[in-house]
């Protein structure tokens, strides 16, 4: 059972007063900066299994495993291994290897509706080449995207993005210009009517549907019964291509991700996190007759010296290889213990009087503390953003590591234990206990 402690943080806090003198905000993301919820950001300094140490030596069971990617737990002891073989050998080379195919056969077998694809460095590119694409293949302009989708930072995608945007109530970016914004139309998820009201609008413009399949980055979102066909039906009939965003969801709510899990077949899928082992990794992929106009086949320029790093595709094997191997337990183990903690914490809160929504799709959830059903990013921004600050400290004090947001999705490995749900709850009874007391 949690003990209520007060954190070491000395060592962390110097590391921070540090950092905010070297970088904006102290930090290379914004969300780690724990503005959202205040208190003394934990500097990492080392991860095993479901568990994170800090600077100052404190334990945390980790919830939000670098936001996705360590599916099998930190330093799973197949990945060290291929990473450090494949380190031996070199770092970098700037030219094909064969381990760029292997994973790359791995991605297909487990994607149908991939035929190629190409590696990049991280979701973002990944994402942001997909669009180039689909605008070269249809020859339009215009994209829709959802309000507290994220798909990256790159210019045209910024535009109403949930996650860190919405975390500091940013509407969309500076520095993005009007006439690259003007082309991406943000619609609100789960609303089929209004994307069929653009479409009617913008007759021939519209080059593609862009989306989270599993909205991670307003929380954990699931798409309404009959949501994602009716976006497959409308975007064959109007001739544009539907893009599943699966670099959160991919490998993670099922081996072939969520048009697995749904039986949904989009024209093009992207990947990242899981697919590169927890390396700089991205994914872009489609049928062979859209992924042939990238250059040198066709007019469509993209390229990266690192895309198809040798660490990142030898971690990726690992991580992929193991997951295609062991996928009966490992994803029966993730959703089972994904319910007692998502559900036994919403228990919790019942109990203490406290408001609060629990979404989940496998081993991705949100506890949003709000009363309402969440389905948006409006029913989400009901959410009591101080309440979950709260929440989030005292969790932190008792040993356990959830994303620093209302709008990020908490995941969990397969190697955490029935132990360390069974701490999670305890722990998130005593909180609640406080919060309403």
């Amino acid at each position: 059972m949690p003990v209520s402690l007060k954190r070491k943080i000395q060592r962390s806090t110097e590391l921070q007063q540090r950092a905010e003198r070297l970088f904006p905000g102290g930090v290379d993301s914004p969300v780690r900066a724990f503005r959202a919820v205040g208190g003394h950001p934990p500097f990492a300094v080392k991860g095993d299994g479901a568990y994170l140490w800090d600077a100052d030596g404190n334990r945390y069971i980790d919830y939000f495993g670098s936001w996705g990617p360590m599916i099998l737990g930190h330093a799973f002891p197949p990945v060290v291994d291929a990473i450090q073989q494949a380190a031996a050998r070199s770092a970098s080379f700037g030219a094909s290897t064969p381990a760029e195919g292997d994973l790359a056969e791995l991605v297909v077998e487990a994607y149908p509706s991939v035929e190629k694809l190409r590696f990049v460095s991280s979701g973002t590119e990944a994402t942001m080449s997909a669009i180039r694409l689909a605008r070269a293949f249809t020859g339009r302009d215009y994209v829709i995207k959802f309000e507290g989708c994220y798909h990256g930072h790159s210019d045209g995608l910024l535009v109403k993005a949930g996650s860190g945007v919405a975390t500091f109530g940013i509407p969309g970016s500076a520095g993005v210009p009007n006439d690259v914004a003007r082309y991406t139309l943000a619609l609100p998820f789960n609303d089929i009517s209004a994307v069929e009201a653009v479409f009617a609008e913008h007759r021939g413009e519209i080059a593609c549907i862009i989306l989270e399949p599993i909205v991670g980055n307003m929380g954990c979102v699931p798409p309404a019964s009959g949501y994602l066909e009716a976006l497959r039906k409308i975007t064959r009939e109007e001739n544009a291509l539907l893009i599943f965003d699966e670099v959160m969801t991919g490998f993670r709510v099922a081996y072939g991700g969520a048009q697995e899990l749904y039986g949904i077949q989009p024209d093009m899928t992207t990947l990242g996190k899981i697919v590169g082992g927890g390396l700089p990794c991205g994914a872009f992929g489609a049928r062979a007759e859209i992924m042939d106009m990238l250059a040198p086949l066709g007019p469509v320029y993209q390229a990266g010296t690192l895309s198809g790093n040798p660490l990142a595709m030898a971690a990726g094997i690992a991580t992929v290889g193991y997951l295609k191997e062991h996928r009966t337990e490992v994803y029966a183990r993730l959703e089972s213990l994904s319910a007692a903690v998502a559900d036994g914490v919403a228990a919790e809160a019942a109990k203490a009087g406290v408001p609060l929504t629990t979404n989940r799709v496998g081993a991705m959830f949100t506890w949003f503390f709000t009363q309402n059903h969440v389905t948006d990013f409006e029913s989400a921004s009901t959410s009591d953003t101080a309440a979950f600050a709260h929440f989030h400290n005292a969790m932190l004090d008792l040993g356990v590591w959830l994303p620093p947001s209302q709008y990020e999705a908490a995941f969990l490995s397969a190697a955490h234990s029935t132990d360390d749900v069974e701490i999670t709850i305890a722990a998130a009874r005593e909180t609640f206990a406080a919060i309403v007391g």
